[in-house]
């Protein structure tokens, strides 16, 4: 299924190249949450799978920075995960450590994102966006993004910029056809 670009923005899709689904592991970090409240990342597998692509894995963790270092870690070693994608933890208060564990496992971060998604978020909640700390990075050749809990920055950052970055189709560059190279040395 083709993304439709908003007409704001400069997407564009090169349709004369073959879409190539890549596979997404899906993370919700929740302390109260279970796989039956998880709206978040019901709204990440919905719009992962009507984009084309494949969900790997889904699991849910508590805000435990070993316990969700342990599983980015399990994740970046497994040859059926391209990218992943995880919703909450990534505020200022003390149980959100999100970030803090992403950073232990990147290699390196993709500033841009969380520059990009924060600015993205601003048309839609204004200054409250700076409590997020969203972010983006990459290890072992995997992709690594971290979101709000919220269904709207879910949304936010998948029809804004994941949808597009994971499309190879999409120009002038994208994030699937640097895949081959992210372990080169």
């Amino acid at each position: 299924m083709s993304p439709t670009a908003p007409s704001s923005a400069p997407h564009r899709l090169d349709d004369s190249r073959p879409f190539l689904p890549v596979r997404i592991a899906v993370l919700t970090v929740s302390d109260t949450r279970s796989l039956a409240e998880d709206r978040s990342g019901d709204t990440l597998v919905s719009l992962i799978e009507a984009a084309g692509h494949q969900v790997a894995h889904r699991s849910i963790l508590r805000d435990e920075p070993d316990a969700i270092e342990a599983q980015l870690r399990a994740w970046c070693a497994q040859s059926d995960v391209d990218v992943i994608i995880a919703t909450g933890g990534t505020g200022v208060t003390g149980r959100d450590l999100t970030p803090e564990a992403f950073k232990r496992v990147m290699e390196k971060e993709i500033e841009g994102f969380g520059e990009l998604f924060r600015w993205i978020s601003y048309k839609t909640i204004g200054t409250s966006t700076m409590q997020s700390r969203a972010l983006g990075g990459l290890a072992q050749g995997t992709y690594m993004f971290a979101l709000p809990g919220s269904t709207g920055a879910c949304k936010d950052a998948w029809n804004e910029i994941l949808i597009w970055q994971l499309d190879n189709r999409h120009r002038p560059c994208n994030l699937v056809e640097l895949m081959p190279r992210l372990t080169e040395r």
